[in-house]
C-alpha cells in the first residue's frame, strides 16, 4: 500500500526479501540474549515478535526497517515473571516495574546501489534510483565493525577493493546511527521519569483555536513620551479657584464647588419618613378586610361599633385596644341556626283514579 504500484492480492518480491533479510540481521547475529526469555526451562518461554508497517516507501525501505526493528526492540519492555516451585507469577506494570529486553549488539544495514557496472557508487538510494540502478549491495554491521550479514543483488561483479570501500562506509555510517539511537532512548527515558511528553506526543505541536484572541501587532512608542511633553508645555495652567464659604442653615456651611448640600434639609426628610409610615399602617389595615372580610375599627377608640357581614358562616377577628395587644377573639356565627324555621313533616295524599 505505499507504493503506487503494488499489488494487494500478493506479497511482492522486495518483502519477502525485506522478511528474510531482517530475519538474518535480528536472529541469526544473535543479537538478543535469548536465555533471558526463559521462564521455565523446557516448559515457558517468552516469545518476541517484531512488526512493521510501511508507511511511506520512498526507496531504501531496507534501511528503515532495519532501524526500526532494533529500536523496538531497544524500547520494548516485557512484564516481570516470578517462579516459586510450579507457580508462575506474572506482574502487571503497576505492581513492578518492566523488564527491558537484554541487547547485545545494535545490528544495522546500510545499502548500497551501483550505476553504470560499478562505476558510480550511490548510499541511501531512493525510490527512483532504485528502478534505475543496475546493483544493489546490502551490510548489516554493528558499532563494533561485526559484520552480521551481507547481501547482493542485480546480477552486477563487485570486485574486493568495492567491497572493502562498502564496508568502510558502512562502519562510519552505523556508528553514527547508533550514537544516535541511544541518545534517543536517554532522553525518552528521562522525559518518561520525569513525567513529560514523549514519542509522538512530543512531535504533535499543540494548536489552540479561540475566538477572542486579538493577534499581536508592533507599536512604535519611541516618540509618545516627546508629543507629551509637547501637550504639556503647548496647554495652559490651570485657573486658580478661591471658593466662599456658603451658608445654607444655621450651624452648616459650604466650602467649595460641586453638589448642593442636602444635610439643612432635615425637616423635609422626617415629613417623608411619617408619610411612609402612615401608608404601610393603611396597607395592613386594608389586607386585614379583605382577608376576614370584616372592617376593623381603629385602635385608639372603643366605643366604635362591631359590623358583621351577611355571609352565613364565617369567622370574624376582632383586634383588641393596646392594653391586650396579644388577646384574639374569634366568633362564629351561624345565619342559618338562627333564621331558619323548624320544618314539619307534611302528610301527603295519593289520590286514585278510576281506570275508565
Amino acid at each position: 500500500m505505499t507504493l503506487a504500484h503494488s499489488y494487494f492480492h500478493r506479497q511482492s518480491d522486495l518483502l519477502v526479501k525485506l522478511n528474510r533479510l531482517l530475519e538474518r540481521c535480528l536472529r541469526n547475529s544473535k543479537c538478543i540474549d535469548t536465555e533471558s526469555l526463559c521462564v521455565v526451562a523446557g516448559e515457558k518461554v517468552w516469545q518476541i515478535r517484531v512488526d512493521l508497517h510501511l508507511l511511506n516507501h520512498d526507496g531504501n525501505i531496507i534501511d528503515a526497517a532495519s532501524i526500526a526493528a532494533i529500536v523496538a526492540l531497544c524500547h520494548f519492555r516485557r512484564p516481570d515473571v516470578s517462579v516459586q516451585g510450579d507457580e508462575v507469577t506474572l506482574y502487571t506494570p503497576e505492581e513492578r516495574d518492566p523488564v527491558p529486553l537484554s541487547i547485545h549488539h545494535m545490528p544495522i544495514c546500510v545499502s548500497f546501489a551501483f550505476f553504470q557496472q560499478g562505476t558510480y557508487l550511490l548510499v541511501d538510494p531512493n525510490e527512483r534510483e532504485e528502478r534505475v540502478m543496475d546493483g544493489l549491495l546490502v551490510i548489516a554491521m554493528n558499532k563494533h565493525r561485526e559484520i552480521c550479514t551481507i547481501q547482493s543483488s542485480g546480477g552486477i561483479m563487485l570486485l574486493k577493493d568495492q567491497v572493502l570501500r562498502c564496508s568502510k562506509i558502512a562502519g562510519v555510517k552505523v556508528l553514527e546511527i547508533t550514537e544516535l539511537i541511544q541518545k534517543a532512548l536517554e532522553n525518552d527515558q528521562k522525559v518518561r521519569k520525569e513525567g513529560g511528553k514523549f514519542g509522538f506526543a512530543e512531535s504533535i505541536a499543540s494548536q489552540r483555536i479561540t475566538a477572542f484572541k486579538m493577534e499581536k501587532a508592533p507599536i512604535d512608542t519611541s516618540d509618545v513620551e516627546e508629543k507629551a511633553e509637547e501637550i504639556i508645555a503647548e496647554a495652559e495652567p490651570p485657573s486658580e479657584v478661591v471658593s466662599n464659604p456658603v451658608l445654607w442653615t444655621p450651624g452648616t456651611a459650604q466650602i467649595g464647588e460641586g453638589i448642593e448640600n442636602s444635610w439643612g434639609d432635615l425637616e423635609d426628610s422626617e415629613k417623608e419618613e411619617e408619610d411612609e409610615d402612615g401608608t404601610d399602617e393603611a396597607i395592613i389595615l386594608d389586607s386585614l378586610k379583605m382577608d376576614t372580610g370584616v372592617e376593623v375599627s381603629n385602635i385608639g377608640s372603643q366605643d366604635a361599633p362591631i359590623v358583621l357581614s351577611d355571609s352565613e358562616e364565617e369567622e370574624m377577628i376582632i383586634l383588641e385596644p393596646d392594653k391586650n395587644p396579644k388577646k384574639i377573639r374569634t366568633q362564629t356565627i351561624s345565619a342559618k341556626q338562627e333564621k331558619a324555621p323548624s320544618k314539619k313533616p307534611v302528610k301527603k295524599r295519593k289520590k286514585k283514579r278510576a281506570a275508565n
